[in-house]
């Protein structure tokens, strides 16, 4: 308290003071530190421009360099290593570019991307690409007729499934992309767990809470899922079949499905919504089918493709259909046939939800459309 009363009483400081006294402030004596390496730095700069000036002083006064600049300059080319004056010499180097980096080459007739360059969402810079390695990821992907490994199952059971799942796609109001991909990891799964068919509904709903995790923007909650189960199973059994869904599939579901193949040979001919729609009613009646299982899904997608444009009488697999799906009109005249004989079969009472959704006009009624005549299918396969 003393101190403070000498300081207050005893302001303003004498001169003698206020020189004695010295405060020492954080940083002051580094920004002094920096003041003297400035002025050294400084002096050393002005120093060498004086030197310059000299120099370019009497360059240009008397036009010549001086003897002291010669001498300068046959030592640095004496110093000068073979290895400089090649690479002084020599033009700069043009870069080329990886092989790995450059662009795919694709034939202007063939391009059906420059149309969205200036989309970004469309990746026309490199939607081939991608629809390229979902096509090599397929081979990662294919599945055998796995039936014989469950006892407690048949593909009737399986149809009913799929059947069930499409309905539940259309209440909760789903992508299609969620319903391939829950029918796929559900085909993955039980080709590698034996399944009781009392677990089946809850292996399918289980599948499709994880797809739309994946692929949806605001997928279900578990308990939506529960409740469409009519509480058939506690929330414990199905967090436990989604931890061993993903265990048994080593969590890897990004699985290359055909409706994301149908839209991209679809644009390849500007097919219009209506034909596009019949495609897709063919795509997902084949989900129900144990035959196609097997099928890739590029492959099932390029033949419900070319069975609607023949449908729709718009032609055949033409050139570019070839060139984007790799597949020419032989490759895809069994999956055709198969597809075929599919929606020649009457329809059964159980499974009705592909062909009632399909029914309204939403869809364009593309399920009522007669068939295409066996001959004119059969003709356009032998092209």
């Amino acid at each position: 308290m003393s101190a403070v009363f000498v300081l207050l009483t005893s302001w303003p400081p004498t001169a003698a003071a206020a020189h004695k006294v010295q405060i020492s402030l954080p940083g002051r004596k580094k920004d002094a530190a920096k003041k003297q390496v400035k002025k050294t730095s400084s002096t050393a700069v002005s120093a060498k421009n004086q030197a310059n000036l000299k120099k370019s002083s009497s360059v240009s006064s008397e036009g010549t360099p001086t003897e002291e600049e010669k001498a300068e300059e046959e030592e640095k080319k004496d110093a000068a290593s073979p290895v400089e004056e090649l690479v002084a010499a020599a033009p700069p180097a043009v870069r080329e570019v990886p092989a790995h980096l450059r662009k795919q080459e694709i034939p202007a007739e063939f391009d059906i991307d420059s149309e969205n360059s200036e989309d970004c969402y469309m990746c026309p810079e490199y939607a081939k690409d991608i629809f390229d390695y979902l096509k090599q990821r397929e081979e990662k992907f294919v599945l055998c007729n796995y039936m014989s490994k469950q006892p407690s199952l048949n593909p009737e059971m399986r149809a009913i499934l799929i059947d069930w799942l499409v309905e539940v796609q259309e209440n909760f109001e789903l992508y299609h992309e969620t319903l391939y991909l829950a029918v796929k990891m559900t085909d993955h799964y039980l080709s590698k767990t034996p399944v009781h068919r009392e677990m089946l509904q809850l292996v399918g709903s289980t599948a499709m809470l994880i797809a739309s995790k994946f692929e949806e923007r605001s997928p279900p909650c578990v308990d939506d899922f529960l409740y469409i189960c009519d509480d058939a199973y506690k929330r414990e059994e199905l967090i436990s079949t989604e931890a061993s869904i993903l265990q048994t599939l080593s969590f890897d579901i990004n699985i290359p499905i055909p409706y994301r193949f149908l839209r991209r040979y679809a644009k390849c001919v500007n097919a219009g919504m209506d034909t596009l729609t019949l495609a897709r009613y063919f795509c997902e009646m084949s989900l129900m089918e144990m035959e196609l299982v097997t099928v890739r899904g590029s492959l099932l997608a390029s033949a419900c493709l070319l069975t609607a444009l023949v449908t729709k009488d718009l032609g055949g697999w033409c050139p570019i259909l070839q060139f984007h799906s790799g597949y020419q009109t032989s490759d895809l005249a069994p999956v055709v046939r198969k597809l075929y004989e599919m929606l020649l079969a009457p329809p059964d009472d159980k499974l009705r939800a592909v062909r009632n959704k399909y029914s309204h006009k939403v869809f364009f009624e593309v399920a009522s459309l007669p068939l295409v005549n066996a001959d004119v299918l059969e003709k356009a396969l032998s092209h």
